[in-house]
């Protein structure tokens, strides 16, 4: 083996050592470091990745987002709390950090790029006013707020020096203003999903202004960091011009080459895995030459990150990589910030009491200005306090920025641990004191019931139609049309593209969008959901273009969760966008065979989460091949059996036959004998059952009420509307019954979801449906064994004909005086 011997290079004491390494490698005379490190490299990333899953599952229940975990998984660390431990000295030995630290720091460089490929540049350029007037106040007054700050810590420092020492005064200023400025966008917007605030007026405007605050924070970064860690002016003057000329070649001599070649391999599907890591490779370049600048090599990975063209590339570059990254190289960076954490040495004494109150006023200044700004731009005081709440959310900006104050010796270990304190309580109290201030749900109980049944015949009919995909779009623009009947009447579609949510923050990035932006560079190297979203839009708008009589307008939106809460998502839409009717897919499609097969049994949870709690009436539609008609001349059934989803069903139906292309057909289903018994539901049992039969009989009143009614003023005036009726004694004769209306082939079938019927036999046919949110008669008429050949619209009717479940909506927690006091927020960006 070779050996190096360096004499007197150690100290130790009075006594100097000689180091002694052996290695079979002449050339680089220094350990094999991936066989004398990988071990327990290996080791320190199964400890923090466990250490921070354990701590994301405690910590889930209160919406935290992914940043505090880890922040609080380094403080664990520091040489204060489980440093002092001797297991831990040994997991975690002082020769293995700098190896730690230079792998953390590539996957630092790697992880701004990613935050590069999730700005986007046309929406901060072409923001309006008063959203940049938010984004200007709460980026520049937190900035004079937090120089205050520092002089009078300044003041106390020169009583107690001991506390904050070896102050850079002139670098110092830049880092404190510049972390009480900082939003971190891509945190923000998690916050907003999980709280189900991202749709709402808020929302959307917090979402814009993060976007600008961020974009703002990061080009601040860039131009002052060379004056504060260059001790020379001529120095900071060279490195940031020189720095700028960079970013300018890089925009107009690299971008148009690398977006010809990314957007021609995409097209072409042309990329591997080889060729990916060339572009990969370009952001460590792009970062070592902003090192050698002078710059924060950070700078250069954002950069690059931004001028790569957005699409199809994009999206499976962040697909294959930020999982690795955020879950196996951040932490590492964390980990690195906890080991310079001195916790002991600020809490020491009563210095405390001063470290709480820095904590505090740090929190103060974001909230302060974004009020002041929206104060006069005409939003209440609350909706100011949440705006400047969700502002304070500190992103990797403001850690990083700290981490570099503290390896210049711009801050100091006291300082740099206040400091990362702070910035840990402003992030934390965020989704607690918004989710506790600002709860949208409240709202739905107090509105109006909004149906089709009571909606008045001049009243503008307002559709929120959900879709997966392209197919679900065609056949709903059928039914949308059937409803689109009366002149008086204006049809406000609302397209809602439904997206899962996976972790990927570039789906969040384009949900508050509200059109799509067509991009003629990238426009052949779309994602598929941005495929989707184009042709969606251009379906709705030649459906627009189409009836040109100014009656029919149509949106298309973006809603992206997780299925398991995106009901929730829909609901923020509905109560904005005051919606009358939910329109939503079945989770099944028509085969090339002519039966119905599984699309995704998510969408079934998704139906009937939507269909429990929505705040208007809901309908699901099972497209049969309505979508394939290309003009509307249909024949519609109606099977009414009674109940306030029936009525509901009729009301739709009764808007349908309007249109001089629809024959409707009204079949009456009388039940008779055994199949006319009433079921004594848990509600009535201790009233026993003539309570279930005074229930049954108000409801039959309401029944033959609206059914007499649809005849007078339909049947008896149209010659295209006919109506029968038809007896059942037995369940047998239900589907006999459904056969002989089904041999009449019949379009579109219209019928009630059935909830708030009484009747047994209905009852215990529902206990053996495969599709309990369709009801009896739609799990008939939906099933593969039933062979019908035709569409089915299933309807439900919100608040059950009159009833408002307020327990459904109030927490707890809240009393109903709480619930006549809240009131909707309005926020408007012009």
């Amino acid at each position: 083996m070779g050996a190096m011997t360096v004499p007197g290079s150690l100290p130790c004491g009075d006594a100097w050592y000689n180091l002694t390494i052996s290695n079979p490698n002449d050339i680089w005379k220094s350990q094999n470091v991936l066989t004398s490190q990988i071990t327990t490299f290996a080791s320190q990333v199964a400890f923090i990745l466990f250490t921070t899953r354990f701590i994301y599952y405690i910590l889930r229940p209160l919406n935290q987002p992914l940043i505090v975990i880890q922040i609080i998984v380094g403080c664990l660390m520091s040489p204060d709390i489980l440093g002092r431990y001797d297991l831990f000295q040994k997991l975690f030995p002082l020769s293995s950090v700098i190896s730690s630290e230079s792998i953390s720091h590539v996957g630092l460089i790697y992880y701004v790029f990613l935050i590069g490929l999730d700005m986007n540049l046309d929406t901060i350029l072409k923001a309006r006013k008063k959203v940049i007037s938010i984004a200007v106040a709460g980026t520049f007054i937190p900035m004079a707020m937090g120089a205050g700050i520092y002089a009078l810590l300044q003041i106390y420092c020169t009583k107690n020096s001991a506390l904050f020492d070896k102050f850079n005064t002139n670098g110092a200023y830049l880092f404190w203003t510049l972390t009480y400025s900082v939003t971190g966008f891509p945190i923000l917007a998690h916050i907003l999903a999980d709280l189900k605030l991202l749709y709402t007026g808020l929302g959307k405007v917090a979402l814009t202004v993060a976007m600008i605050s961020d974009f703002y924070n990061w080009v601040m970064f860039s131009l002052l960091t060379p004056f504060a860690i260059h001790s020379s002016s001529l120095s900071a003057v060279y490195s940031l011009i020189s720095t700028i000329a960079f970013f300018l070649f890089l925009f107009f001599v690299l971008r148009p080459l690398l977006t010809k070649l990314i957007v021609r391999k995409t097209v072409q599907d042309e990329w591997d895995d080889y060729q990916m890591l060339y572009v990969i490779m370009g952001a460590f370049a792009c970062a070592l030459v902003t090192d050698l600048l002078g710059t924060h090599p950070i700078m250069g990975a954002l950069v690059y990150g931004i001028l790569i063209p957005r699409g199809k590339f994009t999206a499976m570059l962040i697909e294959r990589s930020e999982d690795f990254v955020t879950s196996y190289l951040v932490p590492l960076f964390f980990f690195g910030c906890g080991m310079r954490l001195r916790f002991s040495n600020i809490f020491e004494g009563g210095n405390w009491m001063i470290v709480l109150v820095v904590v505090f006023l740090s929190c103060i200044p974001k909230i302060l200005s974004t009020v002041i700004a929206t104060y006069f731009l005409g939003m209440t005081i609350r909706d100011g306090v949440a705006l400047g709440l969700l502002m304070n959310t500190k992103g990797m900006l403001a850690v990083i920025m700290l981490n570099i104050g503290l390896d210049k010796k711009i801050l100091s270990h006291n300082s740099f641990t206040i400091l990362l304190l702070a910035v840990l309580v402003m992030t934390l109290m965020v989704p607690l004191i918004v989710n506790a201030i600002y709860k949208p749900r409240k709202r739905y109980a107090q509105n109006k019931l909004r149906t089709i049944q009571n909606l008045k015949v001049d009243a503008e009919l307002k559709v929120l139609a959900c879709v997966y995909n392209t197919r679900h779009a065609k056949g709903m623009i059928n039914l949308l049309e059937a409803c689109n009947s009366i002149k008086v009447s204006p049809l406000h579609v609302f397209a809602v593209l439904l997206i899962e949510h996976t972790g990927n923050a570039t789906a969040l990035l384009a949900a508050h969008l509200e059109q799509p932006h067509h991009q003629s560079e990238t426009s052949h190297a779309l994602t598929k959901a941005q495929e989707d979203m184009e042709n969606i839009a251009s379906d709705f708008q030649s459906y627009v273009q189409e009836n040109n009589n100014n009656n029919t307008k149509a949106e298309t939106l973006v809603a992206v969760s997780s299925y398991s809460t995106i009901h929730e998502d829909l609901f923020s839409l509905a109560q904005e966008k005051q919606t009358t009717f939910i329109l939503l897919p079945f989770h099944k499609h028509l085969s090339l065979e002519g039966s119905l097969e599984l699309t995704n049994n998510a969408y079934k949870n998704v139906n009937q989460n939507v269909m429990g709690n929505a705040p208007c009436s809901v309908g699901i539609f099972v497209d049969r091949g309505l979508g394939s008609l290309f003009k509307l001349d249909l024949r519609v059934l109606i099977i009414f059996i009674g109940g306030p989803d029936d009525r509901e069903a009729l009301g739709v139906g009764w808007r349908m036959s309007k249109h001089q292309g629809i024959q409707l057909s009204v079949v009456r289903i009388n039940l008779l004998g055994k199949a006319a018994e009433v079921e004594q539901s848990s509600d009535t049992k201790n009233s026993g059952l003539m309570a279930a039969s005074l229930d049954n009989e108000r409801q039959k009143e309401l029944d033959d009420e609206y059914v007499s009614s649809f005849r007078l003023i339909a049947v008896n005036n149209q010659d295209s509307i006919s109506y029968s009726e038809k007896e059942v004694s037995s369940n047998d004769d239900i589907t006999k019954v459904l056969k002989e209306l089904d041999n009449l082939g019949y379009d579109l079938y219209i019928v009630g979801q059935g909830m708030g019927r009484d009747y047994l036999i209905l009852s215990n046919l529902l206990k053996w449906t495969d599709c309990p949110e369709l009801g009896v008669i739609g799990d008939i008429l939906a099933s593969n064994s039933f062979s019908s050949c035709s569409s089915l619209l299933v309807v439900h009717q919100y608040g059950f004909g009159g009833m408002v479940f307020e327990a459904t909506y109030q927490h707890p927690n809240e009393s109903s005086a709480d619930n006549d006091a809240s009131e909707e927020v309005s926020v408007k960006v012009e």
